[in-house]
């Protein structure tokens, strides 16, 4: 294994595989720290863990497990990938575990770039941008576990770890890799956040990282990477043969960004749809085997979705508590997910980090085979000999992405 990488949840770690898979990688993606050697042939693994929201103690002895499991694979460089859009909170996860990592590695400086252009993520002066709006007015300062209000990743970083935070700004980005390192080798911080508002701006950074022990961001600071090893003469060159799916589909979404709020209410005027509600969950009025047996009787794209508008979800957090009402959330979709699949469903669509994590958690998914790929940043992804899965994140796809991604499933190319 060359490439060892760290996710800090499911679907954001199936971006980054999708995104090494398409440079060229022989990737697998791990659910959680495996307890076994990985097979010769892989030359990336993605380490998925469900780290985000946890304490950040637990966070970082997770992705130090992490980190020796994929050192024994001998893994040439880390990578640890995070959400574009920063998640997290003032004090963690991301900060504390980047910092750990960077200390076992020894690494004197690490990049921090949460850029993806093709998904509207953009980093420019420090600053989050998605699409045209900066980070804190895009919706995301109402999520639910980690609102974003501060868009400034510096100082966003900065409140989360010990040392200080440097910054490589656009006009030294855009002039390439010699310039990029001239600039790093002047700075005197440890932690640098570099601007980046395009692919070739996201290359130019990986290039840069060929000799960097740990080297830390969103799945589009990945893109240059691949070459690194290319240039070595260190990659087969192989991709593996991937054949569709057929056969019964449910999406399950948990997310409550504004995108996807946007594709549930757009799914919902045509295919089934069934919404539970935190007020009914916390008070046992709905049950998995019942959502089950009503998903398996319709006809089409049935969903069952708790994505609430922000007004709801803080109403039902004060009510019940954030950590309950996310806790009992998750449970009910992973009782669900098994209840699908043992009715027969052999593709499942799930929205949101957590809701996805659960779901997988709930399967005892070991390995996940990377496929086609639905919208930027979410592949197809196989999870058994019938049975495939569609893990997005809460702001990535378009307005039809649920039935996209159940058509996309069922092709071989």
């Amino acid at each position: 294994m060359l490439l060892g990488c760290i996710g800090d949840d499911f679907t954001g770690s199936s971006d980054l595989a999708n995104t090494l898979t398409k440079a060229g990688m022989r990737t697998v993606q791990y659910v959680g720290v495996p307890d076994a050697p990985a097979d010769t042939g892989v030359e990336a693994g993605v380490v998925a863990l469900k780290s985000r929201s946890i304490p950040v103690a637990e966070a970082v002895a997770h992705a130090l497990a992490a980190l020796e499991w994929l050192r024994a694979q001998g893994c040439q460089q880390i990578l640890f990938k995070y959400c574009s859009t920063f998640d997290s909170t003032p004090e963690g996860n991301i900060g504390p575990v980047a910092e750990a990592l960077a200390d076992a590695l020894d690494a004197r400086q690490v990049i921090f770039c949460p850029a993806f252009p093709g998904a509207g993520r953009t980093v420019y002066q420090g600053h989050l941008f998605v699409k045209d709006r900066l980070l804190s007015e895009s919706g995301l300062q109402h999520h639910p576990l980690t609102p974003m209000t501060d868009p400034d990743i510096r100082r966003w970083l900065g409140a989360q770890v010990r040392g200080t935070v440097g910054h490589l700004d656009a006009q030294i980005v855009r002039q390439g890799p010699e310039a990029i390192k001239a600039a790093l080798a002047a700075q005197e911080h440890r932690l640098i956040v570099a601007d980046a508002v395009s692919d070739a701006d996201l290359v130019a950074l990986g290039h840069v990282a060929a000799e960097s022990p740990l080297i830390t961001g969103g799945s589009g600071i990945a893109m240059g990477l691949p070459d690194n090893f290319r240039a070595r003469g260190q990659l087969a060159g192989k991709a593996g043969a991937w054949h569709g799916q057929s056969g019964p589909v449910v999406v399950l979404s948990g997310s409550c960004s504004e995108a996807t709020r946007g594709q549930v209410a757009r799914h919902a005027t045509a295919h089934p749809a069934r919404e539970i509600s935190a007020a009914d969950v916390m008070a046992g009025r709905v049950a998995a085997e019942d959502l089950a047996d009503w998903a398996a009787a319709q006809e089409g794209i049935a969903m069952i979705y708790s994505s609430a508008d922000p007004a709801r979800v803080a109403q039902d957090q004060a009510q019940f508590g954030a950590v309950a009402v996310a806790g009992a959330i998750e449970a009910l979709f992973a009782a669900l997910a098994r209840a699908l699949v043992a009715r027969g469903v052999t593709r499942l669509v799930t929205a949101g980090g957590e809701t996805s994590g659960a779901v997988v958690e709930a399967l005892g998914l070991k390995e996940l085979e990377i496929g086609p790929e639905i919208a930027p940043g979410v592949p197809v992804i196989r999870a058994g000999h019938d049975l495939v899965l569609a893990l997005k994140s809460g702001n990535f796809g378009g307005p039809d992405f649920f039935v996209e991604a159940a058509q996309r499933m069922e092709t071989s190319t």
